[in-house]
């Protein structure tokens, strides 16, 4: 969730690097942030709570160095202040951490035998302490960190600067991402590849439980504390323009504008070779009777729509669980039941956990992840890769979308496997889906300004549906509440009579989605039920299914395209305008508050 950046090397201007570090990982959401680094041969600590700029301002960038690690913190142990910030130092230990240290208690206690005092209430300092004790008893970080694995429970990315060896930087990792890179005599640590793009795009991914140790002209990366030999090295292959908001006012809406390019790099090439094509580039499904589709937030929205999508066209049954739900419950596993674990950092970590827990019990699983070679793509038996590129904005627009691009296409690959798509049709979709980058680009140039006016002084407001159109409208109250602070819910339609309706009241907004033919007339029935009772109305609906409505207060039209593809269309208006309230509200849109991009801790 938070962000480490960590840089050695021939540049004296390592203050200079770790700042920008620390800038390309601000989408991952933080609350303060600080640095260390060497001066006169002692390390140097600076912090300070809030932005980034607000830790800029009390550096002196005039100074040489060679070394320095810094940090974003998202608060999880103690409220975000200075003393809370990371780095922490205890002893000859310098540390900045991402993660969680779940038995930090037990070793806080045991640690206090040994004279250790703590100034903090996080779990980072407890590491930092344990790692000095350690290292007083060994002096030898490799050791250390090798037996620190085996004593803390939880997880970690930890970049460390000892006293004795002030011309290193050691890094290690379990459960939370952290990668190493390199460019000539230059090393680097980070969470994730945009903090290095400015200065390289070759990088190495590691594992969990190894040991890094890089000085200015030497890297080696220990696992067991045997030296690996060899680290497959990646190439990242977009470019620091992908991390930038290229004139766009904020990440979110670039990304939002980026969604046709997203739809054609993800879906066409599995058509490039026609219907063939899509039967080799996809996995083989013909031996699962059950789907289970396991993930968090948007992407568990994106699961609901697959379940739509793959009981409708291949009548195989799916079920959608919530990942940190899911990790805990009963779960039926049997050899014909495929689990599908959706994540777009291919970190997060409930997802990652349930993937384990799958194959635990020896069950086949699927990855659909943006990242290449991410926990969840390396670790799953089978790996669909969405192409969205770099999603900065913590609010998900272009992922979401491939991922329910990458769903569609599953459930075209079984239809076809299975038959239940038959030619006339299977032409027609493969027709609308060249199509899509068109029409999605015509949505894009339509004004939603003037409907943000309408409702961004509103407290509450509320988006109904029902089927597919549901699982649509969840995922545009999730974008609504998240970046504009809105109080906002989706409910099934037919619920209302439930009780939803008694909070309906004169002027509330309520967003109807209408896409769906077959259940469209009931829908209309409960759009009537709140319009009755004061609500203002903003129907959301297709060309084939627009009316000269006389209940609406504004009407949102989309193309109408074949449903296995159509609430692609739907949703980019709901991104839209959530992105035109927020600004009108004048909400920090890439980075709402509490919130972060990657989701690495439970």
């Amino acid at each position: 969730m938070c962000g480490i950046i960590g840089y050695v090397g021939k540049s004296d201007r390592a203050l200079n690097i770790v700042i920008d570090g620390l800038k390309a990982l601000e989408y991952r959401g933080y609350d303060s942030a600080g640095i260390a680094f060497i001066k006169n041969n002692k390390t140097q600590i600076i912090k300070e709570k809030g932005k980034i700029k607000n830790l800029e301002n009390k550096i002196n960038f005039n100074l040489k160095t060679n070394l320095g690690i810094g940090h974003t913190r998202w608060a999880t142990h103690g409220e975000p202040n200075l003393k809370n910030s990371h780095p922490h130092k205890v002893g000859k230990i310098t540390l900045v951490h991402n993660g969680i240290i779940e038995n930090y208690e037990e070793l806080k206690e045991i640690l206090k035998n040994y004279n250790y005092k703590f100034i903090s209430d996080t779990d980072t300092e407890v590491a930092c302490a344990l790692i000095d004790k350690l290292y007083q008893e060994k002096n030898d970080l490799v050791k250390v960190l090798s037996k620190v694995s085996n004593l803390i429970k939880g997880s970690y990315a930890f970049g460390i600067i000892c006293d004795d060896e002030l011309d290193t930087i050691y890094a290690t990792r379990k459960d939370s991402p952290l990668i190493v890179a390199i460019d000539d005599q230059d090393y680097y640590i980070a969470s994730d590849i945009p903090a290095i793009l400015k200065y390289t795009n070759k990088y190495m991914l590691l594992d969990d439980y190894d040991i890094v140790k890089m000085s200015h002209n030497n890297i080696t990366i220990y696992n067991n504390k045997l030296e690996i030999e060899k680290k497959k090295n990646y190439t990242f292959s977009g470019n620091i323009e992908a991390a930038e908001k290229n004139g766009y006012e904020h990440f979110m809406l670039k990304e939002i504008n980026e969604q046709s390019t997203v739809i054609k790099e993800t879906m066409f090439p599995y058509l490039d070779d026609g219907i063939n094509g899509l039967i080799d580039k996809m996995p083989d499904f013909s031996k699962y009777n059950e789907f289970d589709i396991v993930s968090c937030g948007s992407a568990y929205h994106t699961g609901l729509v697959a379940k739509t999508l793959i009981e409708n066209y291949t009548n195989i049954p799916v079920n959608v669980e919530i990942a940190s739900e899911y990790r805990y419950k009963k779960l039926f596993f049997n050899k014909k039941k495929l689990i599908i674990l959706v994540s777009q950092s291919g970190e997060t970590a409930d997802t990652l956990a349930s993937l384990r827990i799958a194959k635990e019990h020896n069950m086949d699983t699927l990855a659909i992840v943006n990242v290449v070679g991410s926990s969840i793509a390396r670790e799953a038996n089978e790996v669909l890769y969405i192409k969205a590129g770099c999603e900065i904005a913590v609010a998900t627009t272009k992922a979401y979308l491939a991922q329910i691009a990458m769903f569609a296409l599953i459930a075209l690959k079984i239809g076809i496997s299975r038959q239940t798509i038959d030619e006339n049709e299977l032409n027609e979709i493969t027709q609308d889906i060249r199509r899509l980058p068109l029409l999605i680009d015509e949505i894009l140039k339509n004004d939603y300004k003037n409907l943000a006016k309408k409702i961004f002084k509103q407290n509450d407001i509320f988006f109904i549906g029902r089927g597919i159109d549901y699982a649509v409208a969840m995922e545009g109250s999730l974008k609504l509440k998240e970046i504009s602070y809105i109080h906002s819910e989706a409910y099934a339609a037919g619920e209302l009579k439930h009780g939803t309706i008694s909070l309906i009241k004169d002027k509330t907004p309520v967003i109807a989605i209408v896409t769906d033919m077959n259940i469209a007339p009931k829908t209309i029935s409960n759009i009537r039920e709140v319009k009755a009772r004061g609500a203002n109305v903003i129907l959301l609906t297709t060309i084939k299914l627009d009316d000269n409505y006389d209940f609406i207060n504004y009407k949102i039209v989309v193309p109408s395209i074949h449903p296995i593809i159509q609430s692609i269309l739907t949703v980019i208006p709901l991104q839209l305008l959530a992105y035109e309230v927020a600004k009108l509200r004048n909400c920090d849109i890439d980075k709402p508050r509490n919130l972060a991009k990657s989701v690495t801790v439970e």
